[in-house]
């Protein structure tokens, strides 16, 4: 990859954040216009993905072009807020036919968006469909139309791709697409190649997974999308900066990415609550070029000998040996 790597981040990256105790935010909130006048301040970040629809109704796509292009970003990606307040019983598992075709609407407006952007995907991040209590919902009735909901977008767009972005939890307690197995199984059976998913290194941490197993079982079946990176304590869905906690995990990810040749946008999903926005990202992307640069040092052959005799000692040593002496 070398110098060609692209980095990105979601614009929300650069908001004003709230939670249920600072409920009045830490700090002054921003727009859109804003945010990516932000991002355009990191080193060597050079894609967006946005949210959609726009929280600033006064704000137009011309406006979005316009500043996209004075700070040389594109966009990769088109993110449907189909997790707000009305979507709080679940977008494409609402019980309310209503909101569902509501959740319908709202990702092909945003479909036409990706068109005019020229961006890559639609991504799905159906937050609020699942469920929160044993016998609130049937089980199979409600798969299912998780399963119709992504199903038919895809077949009303095959122009464009669409990547599930799974979470094992939250703001549901149980999320319908909560692992990587889970979300795959969904995607086979709706049969459509336009479908993929959009790892989270965080969610996968999160949910229990080996963020590289993950990577590798998603790319068996020709379905890793695309993918962000950020950091956590296993817990909670924190998304820290990347590398912060995890290092040598986030370097088997990649490790795993580059072994098999997959290419694509090194993007950051970080919330940085009460550090600077621009300096979290530059941080990552610090660490992500140090990575990088372990990549094209680590010998791959010798780590595969290693791993044909599950020598983890082996393996560990070569690995950290990489990764340390790269910055």
């Amino acid at each position: 990859m070398g110098d060609k790597q692209k980095f990105g981040a979601g614009i929300w990256h650069f908001a004003t954040y709230v939670d249920r105790y600072a409920t009045d935010g830490y700090g002054p909130s921003r727009g859109l216009i804003e945010m990516i006048d932000l991002a355009g301040q990191v080193n060597d970040l050079s894609v967006v993905d946005i949210n959609y629809p726009f929280a600033d109704k006064s704000v137009s796509l011309e406006d979005v072009e316009k500043a996209l292009e004075r700070n040389k970003l594109s966009v990769i990606g088109i993110t449907p807020e189909i997790y707000t307040q009305q979507f709080a019983k679940g977008a494409f598992t609402n019980p309310d036919p209503g909101v569902r075709r509501l959740a319908n609407e709202m990702v092909n407006d945003a479909a036409d968006v990706v068109r005019r952007f020229g961006a890559s995907y639609v991504k799905l991040w159906p937050g609020q469909d699942g469920w929160d209590y044993p016998f609130q919902v049937d089980h199979h009735e409600l798969w299912n139309a998780s399963m119709d909901g992504v199903g038919e977008l895809a077949s009303q767009n095959p122009d464009l791709n669409f990547v599930i972005e799974y979470k094992p939890r939250e703001p549901r307690v149980h999320m319908s697409y909560d692992s990587v197995a889970r979300t795959l199984l969904g995607i086979e059976k709706i049969g459509l190649p336009n479908i993929g998913i959009l790892l989270d290194f965080g969610h996968s941490l999160y949910g229990g997974e080996s963020p590289a197993d993950a990577a590798q079982l998603a790319i068996d079946y020709n379905r890793l999308f695309g993918m962000d990176v950020n950091d956590n304590f296993r817990s909670w869905d924190d998304d820290l900066m990347a590398g912060s906690v995890h290092p040598i995990e986030l370097f088997e990810f990649f490790y795993t990415l580059r072994k098999n040749n997959w290419e694509g946008v090194w993007q950051l999903d970080q919330f940085p609550f009460r550090e600077d926005p621009v300096a979290v990202a530059n941080g990552a992307i610090d660490f992500l070029k140090v990575v990088e640069r372990a990549l094209d040092k680590l010998d791959f052959d010798a780590m595969r000998a290693a791993q044909k005799k599950h020598d983890a000692i082996t393996a560990l040593k070569m690995a950290e040996k990489a990764l340390y002496s790269s910055y």
